[in-house]
């Protein structure tokens, strides 16, 4: 019955697609295609049976496009070929202070991040110290979690740890972990439980996600659907309709990770069904209405404006960012 009142939404989405018109380039309407642009990993992971259920039902109305890195989704907003998108938070934040018409309409992803090796001593933060761990990429959010996580713990970056940022990207990262290049780096879901696959040794060491809603009393919300502007003005029944959508195949996604697992490995998200399985609870999805947390993430968006104004694009967004 579940399956069928999914299927049911879609097709209605699908009937308003076609019934309306969507954008082009200057975000006028053309009257073809709503496209929704997600990351592989656990944007994509949880919009899997939204994914399935277009498919199953022929769909011509509505695309996902699954990529593999934020830029490139970036990229789509910028040359106006995404309709809605899933896209790490603060590069919403970004997209919005540099004056792109889209607005955040909810947060998927609730932190991802975790310290992994094979390190068996380290059970608490004081045991990092004259350790060296490898993160991806200085200055971006796994980056600046850490180090904020350090300093509250008493650690001081760069003087009672090193920090390497040799491996530059999480793929490079969870390779050099899982081949024993790395001792320990801060790595994010999906690419942990592929590392532990490979290398059965790995555990997770620390959850910098729990360690960050302990210390700083506001959950990360790291990732963001947002919608374009003039989308969710001409065509606000389909907008309903991919919103509750998208929010039920989270749920599914969430209560079913065997089956959504097959599903995972199906389109070609991960390429196995056990990584798929043991990576759904860690990627700590859940598809929540951005106006219902307004306060929260507000509050997690002005940390990151404390510690560095440009991972935000400068200043807080203003309320005009609320969908």
């Amino acid at each position: 019955m579940k399956g069928r009142l999914f299927l049911i939404t879609v097709l209605l989405a699908c009937y308003f697609a076609a019934c309306n018109n969507t954008r082009d380039k200057a975000g006028n309407s053309n009257g073809n295609v709503i496209t929704i642009a997600c990351l592989k990993g656990p944007s994509s992971m949880g919009i899997i049976k939204f994914t399935d259920s277009i498919n199953t039902a022929g769909s011509q109305n509505i695309k996902i496009e699954i990529l593999n890195e934020p830029i490139q989704v970036r990229k789509m907003m910028i040359e106006g070929n995404a309709d809605f998108a899933f896209l790490p938070a603060n590069m919403a934040a970004i997209t919005y202070n540099k004056g792109l018409n889209y607005k955040l309409i909810a947060i998927s992803g609730w932190g991802n991040l975790y310290l992994t090796g094979q390190d068996t001593v380290i059970k608490e933060w004081g045991d990092l110290r004259n350790k060296k761990v490898n993160v991806m990429a200085k200055g971006m959010v796994p980056d600046v979690v850490f180090r904020q996580l350090l300093e509250k713990n008493g650690i001081m970056p760069d003087k009672d740890i090193t920090l390497d940022y040799s491996f530059p990207t999480h793929i490079d990262l969870a390779n050099a972990v899982a081949a024993g290049q790395a001792e320990l780096g801060v790595i994010a879901e999906p690419m942990v439980s592929m590392a532990m696959h490979r290398n059965k040794q790995l555990h997770t060491i620390l959850d910098l996600n729990s360690e960050w809603n302990r210390l700083q009393g506001v959950p990360m919300a790291q990732t963001a659907f947002i919608g374009r502007t003039g989308t969710l003005q001409d065509e606000p029944q389909m907008t309903a309709q991919i919103i509750s959508a998208c929010k039920r195949s989270f749920l599914w996604v969430n209560n079913n990770p065997d089956s959504a697992a097959v599903l995972i490995v199906k389109y070609d998200i991960l390429p196995d069904h056990e990584v798929a399985a043991n990576s759904i609870p860690r990627s700590n999805i859940n598809f929540v209405i951005a106006r219902n947390i307004h306060t929260q993430i507000l509050e997690f968006l002005d940390i990151f404006y404390k510690m560095n104004p440009d991972i935000i694009g400068g200043k807080i967004p203003d309320e005009n960012f609320f969908y």
